[in-house]
């Protein structure tokens, strides 16, 4: 399980190990995920990969011959770690941005430095927290304000090392810009998050080929319409840039960047079928053949690090994940039109509520058309994205459908009262070409089919759930336990 690089030394793999454990949802169930001590274990291993004497020998400093930069605010800046090997590299960019997601759940807490032990920020006794929160039953004593620090690093300082650190591929460095930016949105610096996801767009285009431009429009980050290197990087680059525009109400700036990003995935080339994959088939009875493959193949066997995943360069070609990943985008124009008045559509038959309900049925159609064409077994990545988009469309639409019954009944309700009025002579009473009830009657039709389809979902989870346990005792359990 969690298989570190060969070249690490003992303690440094189970340094490692251990914090991937910590982090790994399936392994705490029915407990929160601690932080802390997930946080310890990524910074110890970090200490001792960036140590000359330990992992770290034939790292060099940047610019300097001696020592580290130290940015102010930010930290020390990275290394030279382009002489290491790629699994190295790899593993050692996961450690940098575990410590970064432990610090961002860590962030307001501090350090008790007569004890070394973390606490929240509101339960510190001192000037500054005249009326601190109470301790928990059974916790240890609130700390004194004048024995504190923070509790850990800033998370700037882990993403700043991956992207001052030559060695990482572009599509390393692009995922430590993304989630800096979305870090920042997270603490209210819109600024300084979108000069952060210009920086990933930056990226994203400074590793294309030499001779191939005008793939995104800088100044907007629309994709054109004739690029034709159109790489998974730019589209990752580009889709969080728009996300931020919505997340800051910035929606006119949002759906054409979203829109872009369709068509280009739209124009991708088809992928070719994969070759099918072969399975081992295992006898379970213990008797000699299968002992022996529970002793060499398990028991004694050290698992490999597993092969480089793509470095995101390539131009994209259009598999299932694509089409559920198009699918989840769909969801999100859907959202961005039924939540806002601006309507790309020249047309003034509809509005954006309409728009937004139709994108949000595409997207439940094309997810659900996907992950029904995906064979038994086969693309486990897609089908698990097209189950999340499924979900999530079919959510979207159930509170858009609620929104537009209420709003018709809230019309049906205004129009009875108004017609109880009395009205003047010479004006007579009004009439409308749409009845009111024939409105309420749709959407509650459209709601009940809506429930169906989440009917449909809960039942498809379970089977879902039921597939892979079953895949997991045909593949080998013992071999994720013990591998």
């Amino acid at each position: 399980m969690y298989p570190s690089p060969s070249e690490w030394t003992f303690s440094s793999r189970l340094l490692y190990r251990g914090a991937r454990l910590g982090e790994d949802p399936e392994a705490n169930i029915g407990r929160d995920i601690d932080r802390v001590n997930t946080g310890n274990l990524w910074r110890e291993l970090i200490k001792r990969l960036e140590s000359p004497a330990i992992d770290g020998a034939d790292l060099r400093p940047i610019l300097q011959e001696e020592g580290a930069i130290y940015v102010e605010g930010v930290g020390k800046t990275g290394l030279d770690i382009s002489s290491k090997s790629e699994p190295w590299r790899r593993a050692y960019f996961e450690a940098i941005m575990g410590a970064a997601r432990s610090a961002e759940c860590l962030d307001g807490w501090v350090r008790d430095t007569t004890r070394n032990i973390i606490f929240p920020l509101e339960v510190v006794i001192g000037p500054s927290n005249p009326q601190p929160k109470p301790i928990p039953l059974g916790s240890d004593p609130a700390p004194l304000e004048e024995n504190c620090v923070p509790g850990s690093e800033k998370p700037e300082a882990f993403y700043m090392k991956i992207l001052t650190t030559h060695g990482f591929t572009s599509g390393q460095r692009l995922a430590a810009a993304l989630a800096h930016g979305d870090w920042l949105d997270f603490k209210g610096l819109p600024s300084s998050a979108e000069e952060m996801y210009d920086w990933a767009l930056d990226i994203a285009m400074g590793a294309l080929p030499l001779g191939v431009n005008n793939v995104v429009d800088l100044n907007t980050g629309i994709i054109n319409a004739d690029a034709k290197h159109v790489s998974s990087n730019i589209l990752a680059a580009t889709t969080a840039l728009a996300t931020h525009h919505a997340r800051n109400n910035n929606l006119a700036s949002a759906l054409p960047i979203y829109l872009s990003i369709l068509r280009a995935r739209r124009q991708l080339s088809l992928a070719p079928a994969p070759p099918p994959v072969e399975r081992k088939h295992y006898d379970n009875r213990f008797g000699g053949e299968t002992m022996r493959w529970l002793l060499y193949e398990v028991i004694l066997s050290t698992p490999e690090y597993p092969p480089a995943p793509p470095t995101g360069d390539d131009i994209l070609l259009r598999t299932p994940t694509c089409i559920c990943e198009e699918a989840g985008l769909m969801a999100h124009v859907g959202e961005i039109f039924f939540a806002s008045s601006y309507q790309a559509s020249a047309s003034q038959e509809s509005t954006p509520k309409i728009s937004g309900l139709s994108w949000t049925r595409d997207a439940v159609e094309l997810a659900e058309t996907t992950l029904a064409s995906i064979p038994e077994g086969d693309e486990e990545e897609a089908r698990i994205k097209c189950n999340d988009c499924f979900e999530v469309g079919v959510t979207n639409w159930k509170y858009m459908v609620q929104a537009m019954l209420r709003e018709a009944k809230a019309r049906e309700q205004e129009l009875s009262e108004t017609a109880k009025k009395p009205t003047g002579w010479f004006w007579g009473s009004s009439t409308s070409n749409v009845d009111p009830a024939d409105d309420v009657s749709r959407w509650e039709r459209e709601e009940k089919m809506v429930d169906l389809r989440m009917q449909d979902i809960s039942a498809s989870a379970k089977a879902e759930k039921e597939r892979r346990r079953a895949l997991g005792i045909e593949t080998g359990v013992l071999r994720r336990v013990f591998g």
